[in-house]
Order: C-alpha cells, then sequence, then structure tokens
C-alpha cells in the first residue's frame, strides 16, 4: 500500500506518529504542524463553504450566496483540556470587523473533531483578553465563552 491509498485521517495520524517520535528523541521541540490548514479544508467540506487564498486578510472562509465571513481556528488536544490545549492563535484586528464568526474546530489525539463551534464576532469581545506582546485578541475556547447562548455547536456536522 502506497500514501495515495491511504485516506486523509490516516495520512494525518501517521504525522501525529512521526512528530510523536521525532519529540521523543529531542530532535523537534514543538509540535508545530499542518492542523490549521486541515482545520479549513475540513471545514470548507463540512460546511459547504468556499477557501479564501491563503493571504487573504482576517478570514479564510466565506459562504458564496450570503458572503458570510468565517475566520478558522483550531486546536490539537492531546491530552486533559486546559486554558494552554484550548488557546486559540491570536485574533488581530478585531476592530475591522474582518469576519463575520470564528469556527473553532477542537481534534482529538488522533484528528477527529472532538468539538467544533461558530463564534459570532461581536460575542468574542467579551471573552477574549488583548494581548499587546501579541498585537491581537487571545480567545481560550473553554469554559464561559462555549456556554454563551449565542455559540452554535456544529460538532454534529463533522461526525
Amino acid at each position: 500500500m502506497t500514501l495515495s491509498d491511504k485516506s486523509t485521517i490516516e495520512l494525518m495520524n501517521m504525522y501525529a506518529q512521526i512528530l510523536t517520535e521525532l519529540k521523543a528523541r529531542n530532535i523537534i521541540r514543538t509540535y508545530n504542524s499542518p492542523i490549521g490548514d486541515y482545520a479549513e479544508w475540513l471545514v470548507s467540506k463540512k460546511l459547504g463553504l468556499t477557501l479564501e487564498k491563503n493571504s487573504k486578510k482576517g478570514y479564510d472562509a466565506y459562504e458564496p450566496s450570503t458572503k458570510t465571513r468565517y475566520q478558522i481556528k483550531s486546536r490539537w488536544e492531546r491530552g486533559t483540556p486546559s486554558a494552554q490545549s484550548r488557546e486559540l492563535s491570536v485574533i488581530r484586528n478585531y476592530e475591522e470587523n474582518q469576519f463575520d464568526s470564528l469556527i473553532v474546530l477542537i481534534f482529538n489525539a488522533y484528528f477527529k473533531v472532538k468539538e467544533a463551534y461558530a463564534i459570532p464576532h461581536n460575542v468574542i469581545l467579551q471573552y477574549a483578553r488583548y494581548s499587546k506582546h501579541q498585537n491581537g485578541h487571545i480567545l481560550i475556547a473553554m469554559g464561559p465563552v462555549l456556554k454563551d447562548t449565542h455559540i452554535e455547536d456544529l460538532t454534529s456536522r463533522f461526525e
């Protein structure tokens, strides 16, 4: 069997095993990975969105008929959920209103979507903190933000 015979999820799991082994050998120090790109691709397929070009500022995908803009963020959780494991990458230029909704995917250790949410742009500021050092807002995808009545749980759309 060649790599081209394997499913996308099988390839992603092989990658996880490789990263784990390289870290155990002290060859790499982080788990930098293609999770963000995989999340964007998966969201576009499951939700019927059109991906923007990689260099598009402020959002990653849109819904063609409504022109709704989505920023997509993800985390690959490999243990017990914590603030550190649920901290999303920085949201820059929040005040410029460059997206309408934030799609958040939390992957389990084997790249299965464990949780998925749509968070309206106007809700984010209630839960995010501004980081001068990172020049943007930091949102942790756990706790009160996920219980907000304006949040849509999309998890079942990824099963």
